[in-house]
C-alpha cells in the first residue's frame, strides 16, 4: 500500500495501478482498495475496469454515495443508460429522495436488456413502493418478476404478504400454492398460516409443523380433545407464550367452561397487556354468558384499541342504554366526546354530575361550557361548587377570581367577537 501510494503521489499512475492490483490479487479486498483502483482506472481511461471496481465497492459498502456518483459518471460516458439510472436511483435512496429514486428505477427497467438486470431493479422499486404504502404498484412489480426465471421463494412470500395486507388473503393462498406446486421451497409454514386465516384449517393442519397452529386447526375442526392433548404436551415449552394462552382459553370457551376460559384470558393479558384480542375474547365469553353490558363494554375497548373510534362509541352507547347509571360508562363517553364533539359531551358531563355530584372533572367542564356561551351565573354556580369540594383544585385557583369578575362585568358584544376571532 505504501509503495502504491508513493507512485500515486508522484503521478506515476500506471505503476500505482499495478501495485494496487497486486494487492487485490493477493486477496486484500476492501472498499478503500476498490475506490483507489476505480479512481486510477478512470484516470488511465480504463472505463470498463473502473466501472467493475466501483460495482465491487458498492457490493462491499452499499451506502457509499461516492461510488454511485462515480458509476453515474462512467455509465453516462459509456452510454450505459441502465446502469446510469440504477446508480442514480440508489443514490437518491441514500439521500431519502424516494420519489426521484422510483422514477430512476423505472427508467433503468426501461433500458434493461434482460430479466437478470431488470429483476434486481424491480425488487428495489417494489420495496420502495411498499415502504410508501403503494401496495398495488409493489404487487405489480413482484408479479412481473414471478413471470421470469429470476423468481425465488422470496418473490412469492413478498407477494403473499402484500395480498394479505390489502385484504386479499385468498390471493396470498393462491400465489403461494402455485409456487409450491412449481417446486419452490420454504413455503409450507407461511402457506399454512394463510390457509388458517382463510378458514381452511384442514389444509393448514396438513402443511404445518407448528404445534400451536396445529392445535388451532384441530379446534377449528372441532377436534377439541386432540387439541388439548397437544397443548398439554407442549405446556412447558409455550406456557408463557401469549398465543398458547389464547388457545387454552379458546379450548375452554368452545367446551363451555366459561369461567376457566376467562381465567385464561386474564393470564394472556399478563403477557400481552395491550392486545385488542383480550377484549375480543372477553366480549365473546360475556356474550355466551348472556352478560350484555360487559359484552358491549369489551367490544368498545376492542374497537378503540383497533383504532375504530366510531364503532367503539356505538358500543359504549349501547352499554349506556343497558345501564344508564353506570358511572364508568358515562365518564368514558363524556371524555371521548370531549375530544370530538364538545357540545354533545356536555350532556354526558351533566349525567356524570347527577350520578357523582362531587365529580371535579364534570364541574370544570360544565363551568367552561357555560362560560363559552355567556351563562356566567350558571358558570359561577359550578365554580362555587368546585371550590367548596376542593379549594386548591388547579382550575379553581387559576380561574375563580377571573370568573367572579365576569359575573360582575360581563364582556361586551365587541369583546366576544374579538375573542371569537382570536380562537380562529
Amino acid at each position: 500500500m505504501t509503495l502504491a501510494e508513493q507512485y500515486e503521489q508522484q503521478e506515476q499512475y500506471e505503476q500505482a495501478y499495478e501495485e494496487y492490483k497486486k494487492m487485490l490479487d493477493s486477496g486484500k479486498k476492501s472498499s478503500q482498495l476498490f475506490q483507489k483502483l476505480g479512481h486510477l482506472a478512470t484516470i488511465l481511461d480504463k472505463k470498463d475496469e473502473a466501472e467493475e471496481y466501483y460495482k465491487s465497492m458498492v457490493s462491499l459498502d452499499p451506502n457509499n454515495i461516492v461510488a454511485y456518483e462515480q458509476l453515474m459518471d462512467i455509465c453516462f460516458e459509456n452510454n450505459d443508460k441502465f446502469m446510469y439510472y440504477l446508480s442514480r436511483g440508489q443514490k437518491h435512496v441514500l439521500e431519502q429522495q424516494f420519489d426521484f429514486a422510483m422514477n430512476d428505477f423505472k427508467k433503468a427497467i426501461a433500458h434493461g436488456e434482460n430479466d437478470d438486470k431488470t429483476a434486481h431493479t424491480r425488487y428495489l422499486l417494489a420495496n420502495l413502493y411498499e415502504q410508501a404504502g403503494k401496495y398495488n404498484q409493489a404487487i405489480d412489480e413482484y408479479l412481473k418478476i414471478s413471470d421470469t426465471d429470476e423468481a425465488t421463494s422470496e418473490t412469492y412470500l413478498k407477494l403473499a404478504n402484500l395480498y394479505d395486507k390489502t385484504g386479499f388473503t385468498e390471493s396470498a393462498v393462491e400465489i403461494l400454492q402455485r409456487a409450491k406446486d412449481n417446486g419452490f421451497e420454504g413455503l409450507d409454514e407461511p402457506l399454512a398460516k394463510y390457509y388458517s386465516k382463510t378458514n381452511n384449517p384442514q389444509k393448514a393442519l396438513e402443511l404445518t409443523h407448528d404445534d400451536l397452529l396445529k392445535a388451532r386447526s384441530l379446534m377449528e375442526l372441532d377436534r377439541n380433545e386432540e387439541a388439548i392433548e397437544l397443548l398439554e404436551s407442549v405446556h412447558d415449552k409455550y406456557k408463557k407464550n401469549p398465543t398458547y394462552c389464547t388457545l387454552i382459553a379458546q379450548y375452554y370457551y368452545q367446551t363451555g367452561e366459561l369461567d376457566t376460559a376467562m381465567e385464561k384470558v386474564d393470564e394472556f393479558a399478563k403477557y400481552a397487556p395491550n392486545s385488542p384480542l383480550i377484549y375480543q375474547m372477553r366480549a365473546l365469553i360475556y356474550e355466551k354468558k348472556g352478560d350484555e353490558l360487559n359484552e358491549h363494554l369489551n367490544w368498545a375497548k376492542y374497537n378503540s384499541l383497533k383504532g375504530d373510534s366510531d364503532v367503539a362509541m356505538n358500543e359504549y352507547m349501547i352499554a349506556h342504554q343497558i345501564d344508564e347509571k353506570n358511572i364508568d360508562v358515562v365518564k368514558i363517553i363524556a371524555e371521548t366526546l370531549d375530544k370530538t364533539d364538545k357540545n354533545r359531551s356536555i350532556e354526558f358531563y351533566e349525567k356524570l354530575l347527577d350520578l357523582d355530584p362531587k365529580n371535579k372533572r364534570a364541574l370544570q367542564k360544565l363551568a367552561e361550557f357555560n362560560e363559552s356561551i355567556g351563562n356566567y351565573v350558571i358558570m359561577m354556580d359550578y365554580m362555587d361548587r368546585l371550590k367548596e369540594i376542593d379549594p386548591r383544585y388547579p382550575y379553581v385557583m387559576e380561574n375563580y377570581d377571573r370568573a367572579s369578575q365576569l359575573l360582575v362585568n360581563p364582556p361586551s358584544i365587541i369583546d366576544k367577537i374579538l375573542k371569537f376571532f382570536e380562537k380562529i
